[in-house]
């Protein structure tokens, strides 16, 4: 039997951008009133306002338009993706990398399989903090070169980075960008219901890491070997190289949670890193510059796929047909009973995350709908905010419409059918995980 084989993700994305296109001329046209919000900050949708508006379609060549216009709109991620990128790749330039890696696998011979929980549990750490995903791209080398130095597929190194910071984020008590959110628009307080995420969080990660960890050890090969060697002034050099590195990562997470980062310093940060470890490492200011643009040639491609991703987007708004989908997928919800209308909403937002792909987004466009209703069938608003994260955040593993998601996996060298058949079964298991915390909320009253 054949099996499922994913087109090119360029392909795969420009086919989303051409179907949104198409969707335009066949949904009906419609809006939600909006008004701002002071809590948020944001514009939020006013409830039961939902009216058709005069169709505008987007012809097929206003859609090839829109892909330039969705990279325009991703610029920031993009610019961070590939200065990051050239960073890291002038880092490994210096053999400081890999250094770093044969220090590691020394401390862990004999124990490699423990590599995989603490760099999951990492990356989970930092999606539940701050719903990292883009960040995550740059990355992605320094990873490949830590599972093949060890023997793991590649694919492994999106698993225990993206598909870690998914769970955590899913799942987390404190996301400022999914449940921070939607606990405002729900006039929840902050941080309210943390002890009964945190539970479901760590048996979460049970079985994202399990998982992992299975895959991991079924697939292992003879691990790479590099026989370079290093002088004892180089070895010096790649210390301070990595003493960097890491100050680096703790600057990056400071400013990220307490000075409210965005995109634009974060590649700054990583810029001024890379031309700092070229210098400290030997590499002189040409050598430094070549490596940059090294790394820029090898991030140009995950770059482009997170442009493309947002067309989509693009496509949908300017045909106006976004809050039609989310008005045709919720109104169902009122005539179902509690339970089956909070696993309704699971649904919804699994469903809605394909032409919704910013999780922040939607719980803005969503919350103001479905916490009336709730309130209006005896539905707790702790349990649609769960429905929410549980729906949206674990959808982030598996949609193709995930710039982040697609542009990891294709640099780990794999297809993204590769990628589904191995998360299809942790994403039904963790989906399965997340309708016993919904059974279990509604029934202890959270």
């Amino acid at each position: 039997m054949k099996t499922l084989r994913f087109p090119h993700p360029l392909v795969l994305l420009t086919g989303f951008v051409l179907l949104a296109c198409l969707l335009s001329y066949v949904l009906p046209a419609g809006v939600f009133e909006r008004h701002a919000d002071a809590v948020t900050g944001r514009d939020i949708v006013v409830p039961g306002s939902y009216h058709r508006v005069p169709a505008t379609p987007v012809s097929p060549l206003q859609a090839i338009v829109d892909i330039p216009r969705g990279l325009g709109e991703a610029a920031s991620v993009i610019f961070l993706v590939f200065l990051a990128g050239g960073a890291f790749t002038v880092v490994d330039h210096t053999g400081a990398l890999r250094r770093g890696v044969d220090w590691l696998l020394e401390k862990f011979r004999g124990r490699e399989a423990v590599v995989i929980p603490i760099i999951s549990v990492l990356f989970a750490t930092m999606g539940a903090l701050e719903n990292m995903q883009e960040e995550i791209v740059p990355l992605i080398p320094v990873l490949l070169i830590l599972m093949r130095r060890i023997g793991y597929p590649a694919i492994t190194a999106a698993a225990v980075s993206i598909g870690s910071a998914a769970v955590g984020a899913a799942f987390s008590p404190l996301n400022p960008f999914q449940v921070g959110i939607a606990q405002k628009l729900a006039q929840l307080p902050l941080l309210s219901g943390g002890g009964f995420r945190l539970a479901f969080l760590a048996l979460a990660l049970a079985i994202w890491i399990g998982g992992t960890v299975r895959f991991a050890l079924r697939h292992r090969v003879a691990p790479e070997v590099d026989a370079a060697a290093a002088t004892a002034e180089q070895g010096g050099r790649h210390g301070i190289v990595l003493a960097l590195l890491f100050v680096t990562f703790a600057f990056f997470a400071y400013g990220v949670l307490e000075l409210g980062w965005e995109f634009e310093q974060m590649a700054a940060l990583f810029f001024a890193l890379g031309v700092a470890a070229g210098l400290i490492g030997g590499l002189g200011l040409t050598g430094t510059a070549e490596s940059f643009i090294v790394g820029f040639r090898d991030m140009a491609f995950s770059a482009m796929l997170i442009g493309f991703a947002r067309a989509i987007f693009v496509v949908l708004e300017q045909g106006q047909i976004v809050d039609t989908i989310v008005n045709a997928m919720s109104a169902p919800l009122a005539g179902l009973p509690v339970t089956l209308s909070a696993l309704g909403m699971v649904g919804v937002h699994t469903a809605l995350h394909l032409p919704v792909p910013s999780v922040s987004g939607q719980a803005v466009l969503t919350m103001p709908l479905l916490v009336p209703l709730s309130d209006l069938i005896g539905l707790s608003r702790q349990v649609t905010v769960l429905a929410y994260q549980y729906g949206a955040g674990l959808c982030e593993l598996i949609t193709p419409t995930n710039g982040a998601l697609v542009a990891i996996v294709a640099g780990c060298g794999a297809r993204f059918d590769q990628w589904w058949r191995f998360v299809l079964p942790l994403y039904l298991a963790l989906l399965a995980l997340a309708v016993v915390a919904i059974v279990v909320g509604i029934a202890v009253g959270i």
